[in-house]
């Protein structure tokens, strides 16, 4: 199988169309088989669920070459479960785990030509999402949907290595208690983009938003979940039912646990001791782990001790740690691997 004829060093974090989508549409309380198309455009009514009240839900993996040139997957299960919940809580049929991981297989396997090599910075990012495809007009769910699933080889995160960031306490609520913020539905993203916008505007790279409750506590930024270091080496996240539960979060808590030996901490975290942390870390499927070098809370600036030249020695050790087993530098636990066969 030859490689597609890209630069894939000076690859951005962009969308770039490849040859094959899966796609497969419910309709009549059933699930069609499901198929490949090479046609990437989607058309629906003018008055389609999805485009009157929003009713989509997504998720964000990764396809790797590894160091012995295996195509492999990251943990797609907890991506299929993920979705199931963020269809349960939207009203929308769920799509089968194991059909989900088969689309991924096709996909991939399909688009084997477009994953980046080993060593080029660059990774073949998948996009499963589902959306209501009927025309409703009256507030209710639709009933007819659409899953498809889209890859796109995509460059690092950060060009030139993962500089650490400085953000912002946001002024505005990302999620309510008893909403929608454990699940990974579009509407969550649309209501964050005036803020982020704004932060920008300021000079800031993100938000950190706290709980809508209380204010008094941190939950995440609009596309990661918060992880924290102490100063004697803990590796601290916070818990909150209006937190989405980072698949790359969840594995960092694991590696700092099992493979470094450090001791781990899911909890509420209090604005008022982010001055005691020594490292802090967004970290999502993008970009693994971005460090924050400073936390800006109207006008107070916490300066975090691993500074604004380079990532802290316990985060460079979690990043290098898990981005080893992705791409098959270190042995994995079992399960968290799905090797795709290629023909």
């Amino acid at each position: 199988m030859e490689k597609k004829d890209i630069d894939w060093g000076n690859l951005s974090f962009a969308y770039m169309q490849t040859d094959q989508r899966y796609v497969s549409n419910y309709k009549d309380g059933a699930w069609d088989e499901g198929t490949m198309t090479g046609d990437a455009n989607v058309v629906m009514s003018e008055c389609a669920g999805v485009l009157q009240y929003s009713q989509s839900c997504f998720e964000g993996l990764k396809a790797y070459t590894t160091e012995d040139g295996r195509i492999v997957t990251f943990r797609p299960d907890l991506n299929a479960e993920r979705m199931e919940n963020s269809a349960v809580r939207l009203q929308m049929p769920v799509f089968p785990k194991e059909r989900f991981l088969d689309a991924v297989d096709q996909v991939v396997a399909a688009n084997a030509a477009y994953v980046p090599p080993y060593g080029s910075g660059a990774t073949f990012y998948l996009r499963p999402y589902m959306f209501g495809s009927n025309p409703v007009i009256g507030v209710k769910p639709a009933d007819e949907y659409q899953f498809r699933m889209f890859g796109t080889p995509v460059g690092p995160y950060f060009k030139g290595g993962a500089k650490p960031i400085t953000i912002k306490v946001c002024d505005y609520d990302r999620a309510a208690p008893h909403g929608t913020g454990h699940i990974k539905a579009g509407l969550n993203y649309a209501m964050s983009l005036y803020a982020i916008t704004l932060a920008h505007e300021e000079g800031y790279d993100e938000n950190m938003y706290l709980d809508a409750a209380t204010r008094t506590k941190v939950e995440e930024t609009g596309g990661a979940n918060f992880l924290f270091v102490t100063k004697d080496n803990r590796v601290v996240t916070p818990k909150s039912d209006t937190i989405l539960p980072s698949i790359t979060r969840r594995s960092l808590m694991y590696v700092a646990k099992e493979y470094l030996g450090l001791e781990t901490e899911e909890r509420e975290v209090h604005v008022d001791e982010l001055n005691e942390f020594a490292e802090c870390g967004l970290c999502g499927t993008a970009a693994v782990i971005s460090p924050v070098g400073k936390i800006v809370d109207h006008g107070k600036e916490i300066c975090l001790p691993s500074g604004m030249k380079d990532m802290g020695p316990v985060t460079r050790k979690l990043y290098d740690t898990l981005t080893g087993i992705q791409m098959g530098r270190l042995e994995a636990p079992k399960g968290w691997i799905r090797e795709i066969k290629v023909k």
